[in-house]
This record gives structure tokens, sequence and C-alpha cells, in this order.
């Protein structure tokens, strides 16, 4: 079975410590521990066949140890579980870019579920659910105390089956349901546009395809602008993306660096620690970038922001990520099942975790909430009256034709702009920087 990385590394490496003082009280000292594993394991077997045995029902073997194995992983850390084979089956397809469900990545903490973000154009995304939403029922039932393999399995259904979850939203009074259609999630991992002279890459997800994604997306762009001498810069835009892949995550980061260190991993053992350096080569050719981020950017995200921003190769906008900055290493089991454990924390380049804390915007800029269509209507500005609208008024004398062109044309990209603003603010002033950033650099 294949390995994947969440957000680390591949690899089973192993440390010996070898001493030549203090042999005997090591020996004893090792002697002991195993002795208490040995009686901590009668102990599971003694609990497992009074239940197996005692049990007011019947119980199924195969589900009672998959759950001690379940909640002796869960145990550790939110990121940290057992998945069965089925699980292990869709964790597998989600990172070729294609599977069935709602299209939410989601954590546990302090009993509930919680939205590290929806996924562009799924289900959830389109019912309205939002990083941040803690999920405490599904179809009625409580989901409090259940383990978040649990949960999600009870999210699962057939495709075009209606799911009701009960949410409750920072800034809402009262918990409130979505209903969402299940359906199949095929991701798109970059979708890229062109915003007057900029380029916008929007990653939704680190799976197989992104780094083939953004950079087509990218050439695309650049000859829809006529090459790169039209382009002032490039937004990546990495908001609601929870992660995914590390080795995509790094190929991101090294498309737009030249040299230096990506990331570093650090796991228990000083042997554990590795460091992925850049290669030579940027896609953007030296163009200004500015990397949007935001609550629900998680992880691989997380980790490209922070590269980028070390290096000061792009500038951060937006507000603080979500703060997962440990690595997860998916084991293959027996019959074909799979542990999902944290083996290593991950740092930036210049040394910072971000566990529990995120990166840091250069510049916070929130997004402001939506205005009812009602209001939106109402604060709809009147068309004002110019001078070239009055009757018999003087034309113009001191610009050509081309040139007075050149302007109405110049206003037009102004007026979209500021309709991009209205739908929303924070990609509109990532475009306005690179455009400042260019006039500086033009002159």
């Amino acid at each position: 079975m294949k390995k994947y990385l969440m957000a680390g590394v591949i690899g089973v490496l192993a440390g010996t410590l070898v001493s030549t003082q203090f042999v005997g009280p090591l020996i004893a000292q090792e002697a002991d521990k195993t002795s208490n594993v040995y009686e901590q394991l009668d102990l599971f077997g003694d609990v497992f066949e009074r239940i197996r045995a005692q049990y007011v029902e019947e119980v199924d073997a195969e589900k009672l140890v998959e759950s001690a194995i379940d909640g002796m992983l869960s145990s550790l850390d939110p990121h940290s579980s057992y998945l069965s084979p089925d699980d292990a089956a869709d964790m597998r397809v989600q990172t070729s870019g294609s599977f069935g469900g709602l299209g939410i990545e989601v954590t546990q903490e302090e009993g509930f579920v919680k939205v590290v973000a929806p996924i562009d154009g799924t289900p959830a995304d389109i019912a309205g659910v939002q990083a941040g939403d803690f999920i405490t029922q599904v179809d009625g039932e409580s989901v409090l105390g259940m383990t978040l393999n649990d949960t999600v399995a009870l999210m699962r259904g057939p495709v075009g089956a209606e799911i009701v979850i009960t949410v409750v939203r920072e800034g809402t009074d009262e918990p409130f349901d979505i209903s969402i259609i299940r359906d199949v999630i095929k991701l798109t991992a970059v979708r890229s546009r062109v915003e007057g002279n900029s380029v916008v890459l929007r990653v939704t997800t680190f799976n197989e395809q992104t780094y083939p994604n953004l950079k087509d997306g990218l050439e695309d762009s650049i000859k829809e602008l006529g090459g790169m001498d039209n382009v002032n810069g490039i937004v990546v835009d990495l908001r609601n993306n929870p992660g995914g892949l590390l080795d995509q995550a790094i190929m991101v980061s090294d498309a737009f660096l030249e040299t230096g260190e990506i990331v570093s991993t650090r796991g228990r053992d000083l042997e554990q620690s590795e460091r992925v350096n850049a290669h030579a080569g940027d896609l953007a050719e030296g163009k200004p970038i500015v990397v949007l981020i935001n609550g629900g950017s998680a992880s691989a995200s997380e980790i490209v922001a922070g590269a980028l921003q070390d290096h000061r190769r792009a500038i951060v906008v937006g507000t603080k990520s979500f703060g997962k900055g440990s690595v997860q290493t998916v084991m293959p089991l027996r019959s074909d099942g799979a542990m999902r454990l944290t083996t290593a924390r991950y740092y930036t380049p210049s040394g910072r975790s971000i566990q529990a804390l995120g990166v840091s915007p250069d510049i916070v800029v929130e997004q402001p909430p939506r205005k009812p269509e009602a209001d939106e209507a109402d604060d709809t500005p009147r068309q004002q009256r110019t001078e070239a609208d009055l009757r018999g008024s003087l034309n113009n004398d001191s610009l050509t034709e081309d040139e007075i062109l050149q302007i109405e044309a110049e206003r037009e990209k102004a007026d979209l702009a500021a309709k991009l603003r209205d739908e929303d603010f924070q990609l509109a002033y990532a475009i306005d920087l690179l455009h400042g950033l260019s006039a500086i650099g033009d002159q």
C-alpha cells in the first residue's frame, strides 16, 4: 500500500542509542518498562474478554479492537487516527482528486467537530458552511463525545441524499441547521484567471493535481495577457485551503523560489530531522507575489505561505491562518487498514513553528460580511451627471483621440476593480497592492 504524507514526510527512520556506561542499570530499567507494558497488554486482554463475554449484547470483536486502536491513536492529538479499510481507500481516492461527500475538511476541538474549511464549489460551500463553524449534530444526532472518524462516517451517505447538520457559528446567537445534498466531489486543485494585469491562482487543496494545475494555469494566464512583460504580479489565493500532501506544498513553494530552505521537519529523534531546499527557477520570473490566507488556511497552505514570507518573496495578506504545524504519516496496517500518526513538526525557513499560532499576515485585511441583497440594492449609487453630459459642452483639446480612449479604458479597469471590492474585498486589496508595487517598479 502506498504511504501518504499529510504535510509530512514519508519514511521510517530508526535511531539507536549506544552507551558504554551504566549498562547494568540501563538494562534493568528497560526490563522494568517491558514488564510494565506486558502487564498493561494483559489488562487490555482481560477487559476485552470480559466485554465480549459479559456485555449486555453480543459485540463484534473486530469492531471492538478497531475502536480500541482508534481510541489509542485519537488520545494522542486531534490528527492521529485509525483508518478502517474503507476509510483508507477513501483517503487514497481523495488525494488523487475525486471523492464522494460534502466537501469539508474537519478537525476535533473540545469534543466538537470544527470545520477547518469548506472546499470551493462543493455542496458544503454552496450550502453556506464556513471555516470555524462547529458541527454539533448530524441529522439530529449529537456528535458530542464521538470520535472524529465516527462523526465523518455519520456524515457519509449515498450521492444525492440530503443531510442536515446543526452548526454553531461565532457571532450567531443560536445554533442553526444547514441542509446539504451529498455529491461526488471533483476537485480542481488550482483555478487560474486574469484580473486586470494580475494573475490570480486560486489553490483549493494540495493533492496530486496541485502543482501541474498551477503551472499550466499560470502559463495560460500569461499567454492571455500577451506575455510576462504585461503581468504586474501574481496572487496565490490559499484562503480556506485545508492542506494535503507535503510534496505538493514543497513544489508550489519551489515554483517561486530560486534558492534556500522551503521547510524542515523535526521528529522525536534528531535523526528524524529533514530539510528541503528550493531549486533554481522562478515561474513568476521575479514578479511581485501576494499570498492570501485566512483562518481556513491550514497545514500545507501554511508551509507555502510561511516559506514565501520568510524569503520575502511574497507579501502575505488576510487574517491569521489555522495553525496546524504537525506532520502525519499514513502507515498501512493489516487487512488494508491504515493509521494516521503524527510523526514530526514542521518549521518554516526561519526556524519558526506555526503550531497553534498560525502564520501572521504581513498586512491584516478582514473580509467584511456580505450585506443582504436588499441592503445592497439600497446602497447602489445613482449615476452622476458630468460636464461631458451637458449639451454643447466643450471638447478636450489637450488630448488625442487615442489618449482619450486609453483614459477611458483605464477608468473601465478601475470600475471593475471597484466592483471586485464589493464581491471579494481581500482579493481586491491584493490586486491593488500588486498594481501599486508595479507602479513603483516602473518609475
